[in-house]
Formats: C-alpha cells, sequence, structure tokens
C-alpha cells in the first residue's frame, strides 16, 4: 500500500470510529437524562377566559385556572389540582404546587425530567424547554417531556415553575399522550394564565 492509500483508510476509520462514538455517546446521554432539548417552549401570558374556574393553592397566592368541564380534585395537602376524567382514566390534568425543594427557575430543565424519574415514572424524555419566560406575576421556565407512569400509561406534560412577586410555585398541565395534540392548546392556555 502507498502511503496516501493508507492514510485514506486511517482517515476513513477514525471518521467510522467518531461516527460510531458519537451514536453511542448521545444515545448514553438520552438513557441517563442529563440532556437538555433543543426546541422552546412558547408561551404568551394571558388572562383566562371568563368562563373558567380558578382554584387559589392554599396558604399561597397562587391561583390555577382550569375550563369549566374539568373538576377540582383533592391531591398533596397544599396544592390546586384540577382533571379531565374519562371513566375511571385521567386524561388530562393541571396541578398547582408550592416550591418544595431545590427547584429552581435556573435548574428546572435538568431538575424536573430528573424528580420525575425519581417519583417512579420511566422513560422519562425532554422534548422542549425554555428559561426566562414571562408569567403574568413573574418569571419562570418550562419543560415539554414525556413519560411512562407504573401503570404503564404514557403521559406527556408542559412543566414549569414560576417565581412570583410573592411566591414560586410549580404548574403543571398533562395529558395521555394520545390525547396530547387535542389537548394541548387547554394546557397552554391554563399554564399561560396562571399568577402566583
Amino acid at each position: 500500500m502507498s502511503r496516501p492509500w493508507i492514510a485514506a483508510a486511517l482517515a476513513a476509520s477514525l471518521i467510522a470510529f467518531a461516527s460510531a462514538y458519537l451514536v453511542v455517546s448521545s444515545h448514553a446521554i438520552r438513557s441517563t437524562g442529563s440532556e437538555l432539548p433543543d426546541q422552546p417552549v412558547r408561551l404568551t401570558a394571558a388572562a383566562a377566559p371568563r368562563s373558567w374556574q380558578s382554584a387559589k393553592v392554599p396558604g399561597s397566592p397562587a391561583v390555577l385556572a382550569h375550563p369549566g368541564g374539568w373538576k377540582a380534585i383533592d391531591g398533596d395537602p397544599g396544592t390546586a389540582s384540577a382533571a379531565l376524567p374519562a371513566g375511571r382514566r385521567i386524561i388530562g390534568y393541571l396541578n398547582a404546587t408550592p416550591r418544595s425543594g431545590a427547584e429552581t427557575p435556573a435548574n428546572w430543565l435538568s431538575f424536573r425530567p430528573a424528580h420525575n424519574r425519581e417519583e417512579g415514572d420511566g422513560d422519562v424524555t425532554p422534548l422542549a424547554g425554555s428559561r426566562d419566560l414571562r408569567f403574568r406575576t413573574g418569571r419562570g421556565s418550562c419543560l415539554i417531556d414525556g413519560y411512562t407512569t407504573a401503570t404503564g400509561d404514557r403521559y406527556r406534560e408542559l412543566a414549569c415553575i414560576v417565581a412570583g412577586r410573592k411566591a414560586t410555585t410549580v404548574v403543571v398541565g398533562s395529558a395521555l399522550a394520545q390525547r396530547w395534540s387535542r389537548l394541548a392548546p387547554v394546557l397552554r392556555r391554563a399554564v399561560s394564565s396562571f399568577t402566583t
């Protein structure tokens, strides 16, 4: 073999190795959840429609709005929740919870997927995320991700942390994955109208 062929063969081998390494590395990053989404979340802060109902988070200035067809449900103490049931299943869910740990707008895009995994959710997949979004009474960070519950149901959620004038609160809108495209506009409207 002449030297140009050796150099070309070596270069081709290095390129193939580097390509394989990048593919394997990207799968390793996805499986650990350490990646951040490269798609933005778009929200426009706006008041909820007048026909919607509102639920105040106990002991907090936070208010969660939801459509009239949704039912206020009991959740963890100190939270406000509403659901869209279909028989025994919940196909849509809204929740507002006061900040209770190390979550902040700065770390939200990595904190939320890790939190979901700690809660027992599997196949947590970040899809879109943004920081420094404007809400009606503050600024926050939002993440859209998908996950599978312990019961095997696949959900997609829009989860935000909002640092308001008086409190920092987490607001979540989620839906069964197969209902996401239909319910996403309602969930986005509820989250974008949130105050804290």
